[in-house]
């Protein structure tokens, strides 16, 4: 696994040892990737340390499973019946796979974005189509938020040549991504995305993930992620439009 980033201001490796309770000799086989076995309560040490949240605690633990692991390959296929419950959605949804390509989307939240049409991936529209911005006014935290998601999605095979390649891609297209992925920040912190759609204007939505696991496992598989207002809101009267908008009003009416 690679090792956990030192990222307390001015932290040697000596010191960060010394506080997890471990030898600096140890810790620096850690970095090196020359032992790849470490305990949870190392792990649980090193991230206290380093004063890691729950998501980049548990990020860790997952990295750091035997590598004899079984590789698991990305889903590329949509079940019929969760293309048929988004489709039931009336607030914007999609499921992607852990490279973040859309392998379905929903009337509604096609027309939110052309991020979200389907075949779509979304880190690559967001770090090189330039209509990103013009959708994001907040691009930044948008683009933050995608690369944590990324980044989080890679645990379960760090070493997938099909990540891999789209890590590459998008660091040689973007600064900005390779910063951020550089960065190894994972999940997707609570707060609420802005939007600002051509045809219904300024839109703040809180976005919500799902997880499928894969049939017949309970590893993880799909995402489906949905963005929503609060009733009432001026928000919400702006997806009202956008769904009034959508030919023959395909979303039903509930």
């Amino acid at each position: 696994m690679p090792g956990p980033r030192r990222r307390v201001a001015g932290l040697r490796r000596d010191e960060l040892a010394m506080l997890a309770g471990i030898s600096s000799e140890y810790l620096q086989r850690l970095e090196q990737g020359r032992d790849r076995h470490p305990s949870a309560e190392v792990l649980d040490s090193i991230a206290r340390v380093l004063r890691m949240d729950a998501e980049a605690t548990a990020h860790l633990h997952q990295l750091a499973r035997p590598a004899s692991r079984p590789k698991r390959a990305a889903q590329e296929q949509v079940s019929a019946a969760v293309a048929e419950l988004i489709d039931e959605f009336r607030v914007p949804a999609v499921v992607v796979n852990r490279y973040r390509d859309v392998l379905a989307a929903n009337p509604i939240a096609r027309a939110l974005s052309p991020g979200y049409e389907v075949g779509q991936n979304i880190p690559r529209w967001l770090f090189v189509d330039p209509t990103s911005k013009q959708l994001f006014p907040d691009w930044d935290d948008a683009a933050a938020v995608t690369v944590r998601l990324l980044r989080e999605g890679s645990a379960d095979d760090p070493g997938d040549p099909q990540l891999l390649a789209l890590i590459s891609e998008l660091s040689s297209a973007s600064e900005r991504f390779k910063h951020l992925w550089e960065q190894a920040d994972v999940g997707a912190p609570e707060g609420i995305g802005h939007f600002r759609h051509p045809g219904v204007g300024d839109l703040y939505l809180t976005h919500t993930q799902l997880h499928l696991a894969r049939a017949g496992t309970r590893a993880p598989g799909q995402d489906i992620f949905t963005w929503h207002a609060p009733p009432n809101s001026a928000s919400a009267h702006a997806l009202d439009q956008l769904r009034a908008s959508l030919p023959n009003n395909s979303v039903p009416d509930r």
